[in-house]
This record gives structure tokens, sequence and C-alpha cells, in this order.
């Protein structure tokens, strides 16, 4: 039996482990890494992201690739009304990068970002200036929340202080679904600065709803805005 059939034997329990309050959020993804570290593999990552949303689809990952590139298409066009972006660039990893900063201002949450920010995207992602070292990066942000940190020729996933993954550069355009897989692996808490934009792709991507106690003023205020413009 191979390590994929085992995580989807061991599911319930292993939900429950990681859903329990025993640990403090900090804490949990260093403790559920070290129980199961086979969540530091991209695949297995995104594997227990089917399992927890969908897991009777096999065709889950694939159909989830697809609405998020819909999604991306969609956001593009709404980022250009906006006048947040540019239109699309030939560079892929530069326009993916572009995106990813400008998300959290087409769906921008009341609550700034911690003043060692510089914008709500780096609760996302940072790009390394060409100096700056990923672990001392990791060592002083504000929050421990998942983010993508760009390098010059690869990229990392990390949680809080925690490198996790390596991917590469060209692979930055399906980040987001990494960043979410983290999530949802690890049953974290959306930083309040970017939580508005992952309520969005949660429930227009992930196509996992949000009850109405749970749902933000903002996100509510411009839900009915994102419908129009996709619809018209």
């Amino acid at each position: 039996m191979d390590v994929a059939q085992l995580l989807d034997l061991e599911i319930q329990a292993r939900r429950a482990f990681i859903d329990s309050d025993v640990t403090k959020e900090q804490d949990r993804p260093s403790k559920i890494l070290k129980a199961y570290p086979c969540f530091g593999e991209l695949d297995h990552l995104m594997d227990e992201l089917r399992r927890v949303l969908n897991q009777g689809n096999s065709h889950f990952l694939t159909e989830l690739k697809t609405r998020w590139g819909t999604f991306c298409e969609r956001a593009q066009f709404y980022g250009v009304f906006k006048k947040l972006m540019r239109p699309p660039q030939l560079d892929k990893v530069k326009h993916s990068i572009a995106m990813m900063k400008a998300l959290p201002e087409m769906f921008p949450s009341p609550m700034a970002p911690p003043k060692k920010l510089r914008h709500a995207s780096e609760a996302l992602l940072h790009v390394l200036e060409s100096a700056e070292d990923p672990n001392t990066f990791l060592q002083t942000r504000p929050l421990s929340s998942p983010v993508v940190i760009i390098c010059e020729t690869n990229c990392i996933l990390a949680i809080g202080t925690m490198p996790v993954l390596i991917f590469p550069k060209e692979d930055i355009h399906e980040s987001v679904m990494y960043l979410m897989a983290c999530y949802y692996t690890f049953h974290l808490t959306y930083p309040k600065c970017i939580a508005t934009l992952l309520s969005v792709v949660q429930t227009e991507v992930l196509l996992d709803a949000i009850h109405d106690h749970d749902m933000t003023t903002s996100y509510k205020r411009l839900w009915p805005d994102w419908k129009k413009f996709i619809s018209d």
C-alpha cells in the first residue's frame, strides 16, 4: 500500500487530530509535518486538499486548476477595469507575480497589513531582493501564515519561519492553490489583511461555501460587484 492510499484510509482520524485545538495554531504546521512529513511534498499537499474538500472526486485537482485559470482570466479583466492592473504581459512569471500583487486590491479587506509589510500582497508572496536571504526574511516576517518566496531560480513555499517545499518558478501561476492547500491541510486561519481575497478564492475556485455568519462585511459588499462584472 502506498502513501496516498494510507492517507486516504486515515483521513478521518488525521483530520480529527489536525482540527483539534490541542495545539496552538502557530505550532500546528511543524507538529503536523513531523507526524506526516509527506505533506512537505507538493503532490501530497495538494492531494490532502482534495481529501478535505471532495475526497470521492479523483478529477478534483484537474478541475480545480481549470477553475483557477478561469478565475485568473476574469480577475485580469476585472483588475484592468478597476485600474489595478495593466493588460497581460508576455512573460508568464512576471504576469503571475503582478496578478498576485493586485488580487488583494481587487478584493480588499478593511484590516490593514502589519506595519512591517509594505502591502497586503506580502501576506501572499515576497520577491527576494538580490542580497536578501529567505531564512532571514522568514524570521523577521510579522505573519505566521503561508507565503510564497520568489527567488532568482525557484520558489519556496513556507509557513511561519519554516520552509516547507521548493517548486519551479514557472509554476508560480498555481501558487495561490498551494497556499490554499496549506490553509486547509494545516487548518490555519486567514490573515485579516487578505481574508476577503482568500474567502473569494474559497467560494469561487475551491467551491467551498462560506456560512452567512462567517462572511465579512467587505466580502458581502464586493461580491455583487464581482458577480455583475463576470456575468456582463
